[in-house]
């Protein structure tokens, strides 16, 4: 087996990542049950598969389990800590991964990258004041944006957030 980066950070989902993305997705850990199931935002309360229909990524809408077909439509996923699975409360902030996922952003080079939630991001930044939308910030040349969280725990906040998933696909 050829050495990428995927095997080399193998973690609790493998990445779904290839060259010349137009855009990568990157969550903060899988939760328990995307775990179990080994398929990204496979919780059924989690909006994630149903807005990369609604927002136009995608034009039909996909079960967690069928994440793999995201390559057809140029998406990647990835996380940025792959060792552990739960919601975030529970993870161990040291497994956040900031330079695994800028070298894989480095190698991989996609369009855009968008933290599923602003946790993630600020984990990622080393800061918690951050702004939904496009960041000013880049990895080389691959831009970043911060979307709201899909998953059910946020879904008191939904309604007036989810227009950002819409902007960026917009962008896409």
């Amino acid at each position: 087996m050829p050495k990428t980066l995927s095997t080399i950070f193998p973690g609790v989902l493998p990445d779904l990542l290839i060259d010349d993305l137009k855009l990568v997705f990157c969550g903060t850990a899988p939760s328990r049950r995307s775990a179990q199931d080994k398929a990204y935002y496979a919780h059924p309360g989690n909006l994630f598969w149903p807005t990369l229909f609604a927002a136009g990524f995608l034009p039909q809408r996909l079960q967690a389990a069928e994440y793999p077909l995201l390559l057809k439509y140029a998406i990647g996923l990835t996380d940025l800590n792959k060792q552990q699975s739960g919601v975030d409360a529970t993870l161990d902030k040291d497994c956040f991964d900031s330079q695994a996922l800028r070298e894989k952003i480095l190698f991989y080079h996609p369009k855009i990258l968008a933290f599923t939630s602003k946790y993630a991001a600020s984990q990622f930044y080393g800061r918690s004041k951050l702004e939904y939308g496009p960041q000013a910030e880049s990895i080389a040349d691959t831009r970043i944006w911060v979307l709201p969280s899909t998953s059910g725990n946020a879904r008191p906040h939904w309604a007036r957030l989810k227009h950002y998933w819409y902007q960026l696909g917009d962008c896409y």
